[in-house]
């Protein structure tokens, strides 16, 4: 009887670890790179792009509770080899964060590829609108590019919380705001001229 007992203690207990596994899994793959665009001006190589999936009542909670949140652009970009390892040419990290004043009610915006004072928004939708996109990041410029070659970019993003003091990491909202990254998106694309690409 103890045996039968003990043995449907532990296929309940596996069983409850194979379904959050597969609800961490989901979440993950909520979360992933859209609209994505290369293009250029007559000098450099530009990169748009949108991060969905990662909004959800939790996330804003913990924002509106006053933890800071950092979503992470990651891009490499490499010039494609058929018979040996692909060369990298560039790799750039940019940062998007939000940080909520409780005090003004109002939402602080720092992107590390802009300089200037950080944007100041009121609404949390526009705010997580500003951070979830990258717009025009300068990948290289086209002097680096030749003709008829074959290019690469990679993206990916990953959001999470900025280091806090030791003791903030009691507080229930922080634990609220759950780390994520996105899968690698890939784009490949032939250089053509600085004012014609074309992407396969």
């Amino acid at each position: 009887m103890i045996s039968l007992i003990n043995r449907t203690v532990w296929i309940v207990f596996f069983a409850i670890i194979f379904m959050l596994q597969n609800l961490v899994f989901a979440q993950d793959q909520n979360a992933r790179l859209t609209n994505i665009t290369v293009t250029n001006t007559s000098d450099d190589l530009l990169l748009y792009l949108n991060i969905e999936g990662t909004f959800s009542k939790e996330t804003k909670d913990a924002i509106l509770n006053g933890v800071p949140a950092i979503l992470t652009f990651i891009t490499t970009f490499y010039r494609v080899n058929n018979f040996w390892f692909d060369s990298k040419i560039a790799a750039i990290t940019i940062t998007h964060a939000i940080k909520y004043d409780n005090l003004k009610k109002e939402f602080i915006i720092t992107r590390s590829s802009e300089s200037g004072n950080p944007l100041i928004i009121k609404s949390f939708k526009e705010a997580w609108q500003m951070i979830a996109q990258v717009n025009g990041l300068k990948i290289v410029s086209l002097s680096s590019l030749k003709k008829g070659e074959k290019y690469q970019i990679r993206a990916k993003a990953e959001l999470g919380k900025f280091t806090l003091p030791f003791y903030l990491h009691y507080v229930p909202s922080f634990d609220l705001l759950k780390d994520f990254e996105t899968d690698w998106h890939t784009m490949d694309f032939i250089y053509q001229s600085p004012d014609r690409r074309r992407i396969d």
